[in-house]
């Protein structure tokens, strides 16, 4: 059984309202007959725009993790605080269920992010028919859990909020919740960069044998 695509069946649809059209090659630029956008098969330069996002992720996912993302200041003196040394701090104080959630939040979340959009980039760039079912599974896990990497975001300003509100210290967000924004964000560019249609397009047929998809 062949799988067929739009791109296959000669049909394009508009990136904008979602429309579905005949390919016509003879337009060029062909328009969307709802809205009037640009009609494309696929994202233009969906690869080259992916892995520059991710680049750029992962250069600053290093300074989110090294760099101070909150200073605080008392009478007792001041103190910088990383990510791994809040979550520790969470946990040695007994707020085992808050280190959890910052650290999975704040360090596994954008390395999984990092890692499975460069296997996806990867395997496109390929040409790869290796297991292109998980791979879209992979790509729609991305995209729903992209939105909780700002949670130590939110713990550092709940934190800021709460000890303006009860003490005489105080709180300000360093530089690496700076970097650690922009690492949450520059991610969540690049899935939507990414076309995932990409992985379908040299899928062949179902009845491929898997240790042939696997040697691919």
């Amino acid at each position: 059984m062949k799988y067929v695509t739009a791109k296959r069946a000669g049909l394009v649809s508009c990136h904008a309202c979602g429309r579905v059209e005949p390919r016509i090659r003879s337009v060029t630029p062909q328009h969307c007959g709802r809205c009037g956008a640009r009609l494309h098969s696929r994202h233009p330069d969906s690869l080259m725009r992916t892995w520059a996002l991710l680049i750029a992720a992962a250069l600053l996912y290093i300074p989110a993790n090294l760099l101070p993302v909150m200073h605080t200041s008392s009478l007792l003196g001041s103190e910088d605080d990383t990510i791994m040394s809040g979550v520790v701090y969470f946990w040695t104080s007994g707020d085992w269920p808050l280190a959890m959630i910052v650290f999975v939040a704040s360090i596994m979340v954008p390395m999984l992010k990092l890692s499975v959009l460069a296997l996806l980039a990867v395997t496109a760039q390929r040409r790869s028919r290796w297991r292109p079912d998980q791979r879209t599974t992979l790509y729609r896990m991305v995209e729903r859990i992209g939105r909780w990497s700002m949670l130590d975001v939110f713990v550092i300003t709940l934190t800021v909020a709460l000890v303006r509100f009860k003490s005489l210290a105080v709180i300000t967000a360093g530089p690496g919740a700076i970097a650690f924004g922009s690492v949450v964000i520059l991610t969540m560019m690049a899935s939507m960069q990414f076309d995932p249609r990409l992985i379908w397009d040299h899928v062949e047929s179902r009845s491929q044998k898997p240790q042939d998809l696997d040697h691919d």
